[in-house]
């Protein structure tokens, strides 16, 4: 059965028109004779939308009971009898209510799919996973419902349902989003012209990288290798000369005029040498490449205009920027230049030839291609000299003969074989060294015209003659196989003070570096494979999967064993890196040696920094200490004295007190022992806290309930606090009790910088599914640079000799609201003063969590409550379109 199809209607924001969208195509599909129906639709109570269901044929819903309560929830069973064509399937992030078949509905949706029904859903951005964290920097609120980015990039095909902010804002205004009631607070919050433009930079920058991947699957699957302008790609080719920072700001120029246009520099060091390459000149231009916004890239290759073409199509560059021929002109008459030659083969790619202040003024080496010790030019060259030139010399010391002795003609000869040597190498000259003394011996050495030689003497001459020419030529040959080994060496100590730098630069070294490895020879996939402790002895380990994990991998499909992979490199008993893909000749083996012993340092280095990240919190926990025993030492003496002071009088027989005396006594060691009951609570929750080990006990409570318990634990001083708590105000999901430890810290910080006249103020608002308390003071205020200081334990502002407590309030304050999901942040009053914003989350807006804390035993009670009351207010999601 063939699997079905999945579209998506991507939106920026709720309201943009996904679900309006999405069954309007239902309507063209249906009118196209095909079979639709509705499996799920959530109108969110918007007549327009309620009215395009149209005469769509609906599948009814499945009545699901959770604590007492009926809900409605999609009908899989229902849809698969039916088996439509299409089913429309709103909302793909949504939580289903416990109890139902899958609790996911991406997951009810995968069920349609493989039973080959094609699907209509829609997404907000705001709901991908990878972008959870994202939107929640830029909107202040966490995204519950998700669904992971692999389900949506898998759907076959993705539409945009586009709109600008102002547009939305309008729509919002019009009353065809939310209801009248609700409009000011989301249009304040949530839906701000900011946030809105925001998530719909997201929501195109998404789609545009699944359409990247998209293309790069279909030119892979039809190998087409041209280049296809879809995006601006900038590709500058550095020499390493010091044209390169013209060239780099000339090409980021031609970058900056097409909006997300990429940047890419690329260096070829040649595995024969490239002249001029100042590695000093490449670091620097490196940088600036960088600070540009751009990358750089180093290849190696023997045929340079090939080697920047070949990176250019594989990063599918449109542009190429080249710097002219530094050569002078009679280097370019000999030769065309890499400017020339890239350009007759560039294609469909732009190259560019920026003239600079350096062309004329250096001349490159000749440039050896092949992988023998001279290039095949040179060698043809020789044996041409060898065939054509011995019979000119034969013949010219032939007609001077007369005037010529033998060991004249022998000197001739030997300087022909050097010439030949000095141009084609051993194998030309030895050729001319054989064929020049035979003839000699025929044609110069008596008896003439005989291939015998009467005199000694001659025959010595022949011999010295033909040694010396053998070894011209071998020295000849291991000079220049001599000159391409240090030029490989170059080249490969330039490859790896870039992959040195690059690793350095970088927050993860080790998979710099097997990227480094990859990208420079042109690899599928680099693997770093450790042996496992626990695995038994196998005669066929190196193929034997089991016996070895992986540390690191890039690129393609991994090698689960060393015998996978095209090369292997053994680094020690346990570490091996495995390369797949070509073949590396064996020249190139020790650099990639040197990349695996970097490798494995770098895998150390990870290693020891992951167990210094598992101790630091050792290390925290022991500074706290201390810091505890320095400060707690006078507020654990102040109300111990005080109390037992008061107790001793009372206790004494020597002075007859009177019964407001008494009262009074009795009176300062109840107060001294409550704030020595606050303290050591305190301390104990503070070491909670550290320790991860806090207890919750999560319930619905009102604001209005909380704030006056805290008033009271806060004694007669805190009747001036002045409070405004509106009525309609919803409950909020907290432990109760440490909500009180909240409010009393934060209050009492309050109080005890309030001036007398001014008493500090509590008012609260709903914000975007929370609720923010606000505790405003008209003290003297904290320094906006100071205000992360004052959330330390055991710091006071100000305060040095620990007379004025222990500084642990708004540490742990903080830290109690966090463990409850909820923030604790300062802000300036208006008019002078510190403002204290509380925020936590309703009860409304906790329950689209609910359904999966229901699943924990020990949490199950604590949140019943909150699920109901969200399920009685479908739509779920409606919560999340205020924020």
């Amino acid at each position: 059965m063939a699997r079905g199809q999945l579209r998506v209607y991507l939106g920026a924001a709720p309201g943009v028109g996904k679900t309006f969208t999405m069954l309007e195509e239902a309507h063209r599909r249906k009118g196209r004779g095909t079979d639709v129906v509705v499996g799920f639709v959530e109108t969110h109570g918007r007549t327009h939308t309620a009215r395009m269901v149209g005469d769509l044929e609906v599948v009814p819903r499945r009545q699901v009971s959770y604590r007492g309560t009926t809900f409605e929830e999609m009908d899989v069973d229902a849809i698969l009898a039916r088996r439509p064509e299409v089913a429309i399937v709103d909302e793909l992030a949504h939580t289903n209510v416990p109890g139902s078949r899958n609790t996911k509905r991406w997951q009810d949706v995968q069920e349609l799919l493989a039973a080959g029904i094609t699907v209509l859903s829609t997404v907000n951005i705001q709901h991908l996973e990878s972008l959870n964290d994202v939107v929640q920097q830029i909107t202040g609120v966490v995204q519950r419902e998700t669904v992971p980015d692999a389900v949506v990039r898998a759907a076959d095909q993705v539409e945009l349902v586009d709109m600008t902010p102002e547009a939305l804002r309008r729509r919002m205004a019009h009353g065809n989003v939310y209801k009248p009631e609700k409009i000011d607070a989301a249009l304040g919050n949530y839906f701000r012209v900011g946030n809105l433009t925001a998530l719909r930079e997201l929501a195109l920058l998404w789609l545009a990288d699944k359409v990247d991947e998209q293309l790069d699957r279909y030119r892979a699957d039809n190998r087409i290798g041209g280049t296809w302008e879809t995006r601006e790609r900038v590709v500058v080719a550095l020499t390493g000369g010091p044209e390169g920072d013209t060239l780099v700001r000339r090409a980021a120029r031609i970058a900056a005029r097409s909006k997300g246009a990429e940047l890419l520099a690329v260096h070829v060091a040649r595995s024969d040498g490239l002249a001029g390459a100042d590695p000093a000149l490449l670091a620097k231009q490196r940088l600036l490449v960088e600070s540009l916004g751009g990358t750089y890239h180093q290849v190696i290759g023997a045929d340079v205009p090939q080697a920047l073409l070949d990176f250019a199509r594989g990063v599918n560059a449109t542009q190429l920027v080249l710097g002219a021929s530094r050569r002078g002109r009679l280097a370019q008459i000999f030769a065309a230049g890499i400017g020339v030659s890239t350009t007759a083969r560039s294609g469909p790619i732009d190259v560019h030839l920026v003239t600079h202040e350096q062309i004329g003024q250096g001349r490159r080496r000749p440039v050896l291609t092949g992988q023998a010790a001279l290039s095949r030019p040179r060698r043809i060259a020789g044996f041409a000299l060898a065939v054509f030139g011995l019979p000119l010399l034969t013949l010219m010391l032939h007609l001077l003969r007369g005037d010529l002795a033998l060991a004249s003609d022998i000197l001739f000869y030997l300087a022909w074989v050097i010439l030949v040597a000095l141009v084609g190498g051993m194998w030309p000259a030895l050729l001319t060294a054989l064929a020049g003394s035979l003839l000699l011996n025929y044609f110069f050495t008596a008896p003439i015209h005989q291939f015998t030689i009467a005199e000694t003497e001659n025959l010595l001459s022949l011999v010295v003659f033909l040694v010396v020419a053998v070894a011209v030529s071998a020295v000849v040959d291991t000079a220049a196989r001599r000159t391409r080994e240090a030029a490989q060496a170059s080249a490969d100590a330039s490859t790896l003070a870039t992959v040195a730098g690059s690793v350095l630069r970088g927050d993860r070294p080790l998979p710099a570096l097997l990227e480094r490895l990859r990208e420079t020879f042109g690899l599928e996939s680099v693997t770093l494979l450790e042996r496992r402790p626990d695995a038994p002895p196998s005669p066929d380990r190196p193929h034997d999967p089991q016996s070895w994990r992986i540390a690191a991998t890039v690129g393609g499909k991994p090698c689960a064993a060393p015998g996978e992979g095209g090369t292997d490199v053994p680094i020690d008993d346990d570490l091996a890196l495995v390369l797949r893909g070509h073949p590396l000749p064996a020249a190139d083996r020790r650099v990639v040696e040197a990349f695996a012993a970097q490798a494995a340092l770098a895998l150390r280095q990870e290693r020891l920094a992951q167990e210094a990240a598992s101790a630091r919190p050792l290390a925290e926990a022991d500074k706290m200490r201390t810091a505890l025993l320095a400060a707690v030492s006078h507020d654990l003496r102040t109300p111990l004295a005080s109390a037992k002071a008061a107790v001793t009088s009372l206790r004494s027989h020597d002075v007859a007190f009177s019964d407001d005396d008494r009262d009074e006594l009795l009176a300062t060691a109840d107060e001294s022992l409550d704030k020595l009951g606050r303290l050591v609570a305190n301390l104990l929750d503070m070491s909670r806290l550290q320790a991860g080990v806090l207890g919750l006990a999560l319930t619905e409570i009102g604001v209005e309930e909380a704030v006056p318990r805290a008033l009271d634990e806060l004694g007669p001083h805190a009747r001036a606090v002045r409070v405004r708590i509106p009525p309609e105000l919803p409950a909020v999901h907290v432990d109760p009790a440490l909500l009180e430890r909240v409010l009393v810290n934060v209050i009492g910080n309050a109080l005890r910088f309030s001036p007398p006249d001014d008493p500090p103020q509590i008012t609260a608002s709903e914000h975007a599914g929370t609720v923010q308390l606000r505790v405003i003071d008209h003290g003297p205020g904290i320094p906006e640079g100071a205000r992360e200081h004052m959330f330390q334990p055991f710091q006071r502002l100000g305060d040095r000799d620990n007379h004025s407590g222990v500084g642990l309030g708004l540490a742990l304050s903080r830290g109690l609201a966090e463990a409850m999901g909820g923030t604790l942040a300062p802000d300036t009053t208006p008019g002078g003063g510190l403002t204290m914003i509380l925020t936590l989350p309703s009860a409304e807006a906790s329950g689209n969590t609910a359904g999966d804390a229901a699943t924990e035993a020990e949490a199950a009670e604590v949140a019943d409550r909150a699920i109901v009351e969200r399920l009685r207010r479908r739509p779920a999601t409606e919560q999340e379109n205020l924020r």
